[in-house]
């Protein structure tokens, strides 16, 4: 991360992001510097814009850690890309290779920005409200990276690097927390003092939709107790998205994966997509289109669901059609119906659920105009209600307690029957069906269940049966984080030191 990249005011207006529909967009006159920066109102929205633009990287939530999501076995890396293949069959070999190796940094980056309107948020003259609202989104922002990196690469050996946000960045680098709980300590303390500050989803003005709320804060909470092993906080914070956060599951499963609802009561947190704007969004749905879409639009063809995820949906599961299409089926695609067929699918399947966009003709503004920056208007999720409710039910479960009413909520949707006396292996199927191809990371699931050393000593399949990933070797004292990318090792000259085993 270059020690933090010290990350100056400068660079972080340069970096500025607007909201979500360019509302926010204050261009500062000439070249500030820190002492004659933070002062105003238009100061603090011009700092604090400079936390998003970073996302809209196609490394950051287009493929990015993706590809440590394609690990998993619901999918098969659909073309030929070296470092991807490596990560997935846990070779050290994709090291210091390609994109995985600026994650570390990407987010690093925008922890510092968010460190920066922390720091200086008392500076401002403006209304308690605004400096609240704007402080727990720099608190939102700063632990959501860290949590990111904190799964990634922290365990019970080594955490993350946790920086001083009260003092100026320095060149000095920074060593690893002891262990990844310190991590999750501190971005719990600093998430439930952004729940605090937050204002509800309902509160923003239509402008600021896609920025941290309320409830968005309690979700993630949920979900990093979760990973502590948490139970009774796991639980208690999806319960209050639940009963406080004016959250409810659509109707109908497909729908979540529209553009018409990106803000809908089942939107948690997503990655605005506007491409009719400004071609920012994530690139996830071109990247898993169809390589060269039929020779109508620039599909990557990456990420290709398995024979493994088709098959563990049951039937009249009204989610697997909408997951995904399988060799045969009727989609519609720039504007006419077409029989979904493939020159690139390694597996004979490819995810439906971020291909509602491209039903459009591609020139209508709901698709990026620019193929190598392949986004919609599509919200991607990186974490929506549904995920809350499972976390309760996980959680519930593991204290012994009854979770057949939260199970029951996700299958009801599903078009499925209710089932009594629901148990993790329940649980562990409705996760899988309800999130598969999502940033929720089913690799992860794996890993923290102890899960993935089993499951991967079995070959993956295609629409034929046929093997089209080998077993892999998974060595959980080694595997259950990814290495450290060697960029940061080298410029910290060993003071942080690479994960065991890698």
């Amino acid at each position: 991360m270059k020690f933090f990249n010290k990350i100056f005011l400068v660079s972080g207006i340069a970096i500025m992001l607007s909201s979500c529909t360019n509302e926010l967009d204050v261009q500062p006159e000439g070249t500030p510097t820190e002492a004659s920066f933070w002062k105003t109102e238009n100061d603090l929205i011009t700092g604090a814009n400079a936390m998003y633009k970073p996302l809209f990287d196609g490394e950051f939530y287009g493929r990015g850690l993706f590809w440590f999501i394609n690990a998993s076995d619901d999918m098969v890396t659909g073309r030929a890309k070296s470092e991807a293949d490596n990560a997935k069959n846990f070779s050290s070999n994709y090291i210091a290779a390609g994109d995985l190796e600026t994650q570390w940094n990407k987010r690093y980056n925008v922890i510092g920005v968010a460190n920066r309107v922390i720091r200086n948020i008392d500076n401002i003259q403006t209304s308690a409200a605004v400096k609240n609202k704007y402080l727990g989104e720099a608190l939102f922002m700063s632990s959501r990276m860290y949590f990111e990196l904190a799964y990634t690469y922290g365990n019970e050996k080594a955490g993350i690097p946790i920086i001083d946000r009260t003092k100026e960045p320095d060149t000095n680098p920074i060593p690893r927390a002891a262990n990844v709980m310190d991590n999750y300590n501190y971005i719990v303390a600093d998430l439930k003092r952004a729940a605090e500050l937050l204002p509800a989803q309902e509160q923003l003005l239509a402008k600021d939709y896609g920025r941290p709320h309320k409830a968005a804060a309690w979700a993630l909470l949920a979900k990093v107790y979760l990973f502590m092993k948490d139970w009774q906080n796991a639980a208690y914070w999806a319960n209050e998205v639940m009963t406080k956060g004016n959250r409810t599951l659509l109707a109908n499963y497909a729908d979540v994966f529209k553009a018409e609802n990106n803000y809908s009561t089942e939107y948690i947190w997503s990655l605005p997509g506007t491409p009719k704007f400004t071609a920012w969004g994530s690139i996830l749905p071109g990247v898993m289109l169809e390589n060269k879409g039929w020779g109508l639009y620039n599909g990557w063809g990456y990420f290709q669901p398995t024979k493994e995820l088709y098959d563990e949906y049951e039937a009249g599961d009204l989610r697997r059609s909408a997951t995904i299409l399988k060799l045969g089926d009727k989609f519609t695609f720039n504007g006419s119906e077409r029989t979904y067929a493939s020159s690139n699918s390694l597996t004979g399947y490819q995810f439906n659920k971020y291909m509602d966009a491209f039903k459009y003709a591609l020139n209508s503004g709901h698709v990026s105009a620019n193929g190598d920056y392949p986004c919609t208007d599509l919200a991607v999720p990186i974490m929506r209600y549904a995920e809350v409710v499972l976390i309760k039910a996980e959680a519930k479960i593991m204290m012994g307690q009854n979770a057949d009413q939260e199970i029951n909520m996700i299958r009801t949707r599903a078009g499925l029957a209710s089932k009594n006396g629901c148990t993790l292996a329940d649980l562990k199927h409705e996760r899988r069906c309800e999130l598969a191809g999502e940033w929720a990371d089913r690799h992860r699931d794996l890993v923290r269940w102890g899960d993935a050393q089993g499951t991967y000593a079995q070959p993956l399949h295609g629409i034929s049966g046929q093997i089209v990933w080998a077993a892999r070797n998974f060595n959980p004292s080694i595997h259950n984080v990814w290495a450290v990318p060697q960029v940061e090792i080298v410029n910290s000259h060993g003071v942080i030191k690479q994960n065991q085993g890698w």
